[in-house]
């Protein structure tokens, strides 16, 4: 596995798996297109914290993606899977030293590994919150603060603006969770419409409710992230990301990445996600729970001029 950290902004030093997967080390050279669009838009720092965990920050705004630091141990990549009875634990040590600050959360699904901090993360930040109607509704369960949840169902296209001055876009995009089994069936599916239901106690409580993607641009720099191994593709066709990312699997999905990469125009950068085993420290190095090796050797055969990042536990990388 190759990592990346990014501590020189001038050169804009990236540790990437390119092509053939062999690593390699490029800078940002000068002149038009990509290049000259990034040098006119502020500086986003990525940075990794597990599952679909991501932190986008700037020197002045901070979003978050389904931001789950706690990694409670579940047994998801045992043979038997998670064991849908495990109780839903929230470490708000961890979160406090992980997670220091948010202007605006986006919660993609509501499976235990997206959504099980997000309640203390947004009280802690003050930030808003982007889910469905169920998501919101289990956030509300878990004493989430009801003021600061804001219900999407796809279509929408908001501009953020901080305290400090920070201006960037989210726009959502109505998507499906992937689905596995003979009969092509979600994980916890299923939606808590209207009122918000008894506090969830377990895993099997946070039920996916809905999927969701989001394009977020910063000015220039833009980052497209999926929660899933599913896209609806007439949602998203012609959008132009800076950044993907994508995570192993889709299997039920005909040509997944090929199609995803199709659809985006075939992005400057593909940034592997979700592919490590949480039941794992953050703190330690990344175990491969879902092999994020196929997923490239596709993305390098479908798209020879993107750039396949691989980026390890707390590590960052800048656009």
């Amino acid at each position: 596995m190759t990592t990346t950290h990014d501590s020189t902004p001038s050169l804009r030093r990236r540790g990437l798996l390119k092509g053939t997967g062999a690593a390699a080390i490029a800078t940002a050279a000068g002149g038009g297109g990509l290049a000259a669009a990034q040098a006119a838009s502020p500086t986003v720092r990525l940075r990794w914290l597990g599952t679909n965990a991501w932190e986008l920050s700037t020197d002045t705004a901070t979003v978050l993606i389904d931001p789950w630091v706690s990694r409670f141990p579940t047994g998801a990549y045992t043979p038997e899977g998670a064991d849908p009875e495990t109780e839903i634990e929230v470490h708000r040590d961890v979160v406090d030293e992980h997670l220091p600050k948010a202007d605006t959360i986006l919660v993609t699904h509501g499976h235990w590994d997206h959504i099980a901090d997000v309640p203390y993360v947004a009280e802690k930040t003050g930030a808003t919150v982007l889910g469905t109607e169920t998501h919101l509704n289990l956030l509300r369960a878990m004493d989430a603060p009801a003021e600061q949840l804001s219900q999407v169902v796809g279509g929408e296209l908001y501009r953020f603006t901080n305290e400090a001055g920070a201006e960037y876009t989210v726009e959502v995009f109505k998507s499906s969770h992937s689905t596995r089994g003979e009969h092509k069936q979600i994980q916890f599916g299923g939606t808590l419409p209207g009122r918000a239901p008894k506090r969830p106690k377990r895993i099997k409580d946070l039920v996916e409710g809905g999927s969701l993607t989001y394009l977020v641009d910063f000015g220039g720099v833009s980052f497209f992230n999926l929660g899933s191994a599913s896209f609806h593709e007439h949602e998203i066709e012609g959008i132009r990301p800076t950044v993907l990312f994508l995570q192993p699997g889709g299997g039920h999905s005909p040509d997944f990445v090929e199609r995803l990469l199709a659809a985006t125009g075939y992005p400057p950068y593909v940034v592997a996600s979700h592919w490590d085993d949480f039941d794992e420290p953050l703190t330690e190095p990344a175990e491969i729970g879902a092999d994020w090796r196929p997923l490239r050797d596709r993305v390098a055969a479908a798209s020879p001029d993107t750039e396949f990042i691989v980026i390890d536990h707390l590590e960052s990388h800048e656009f």
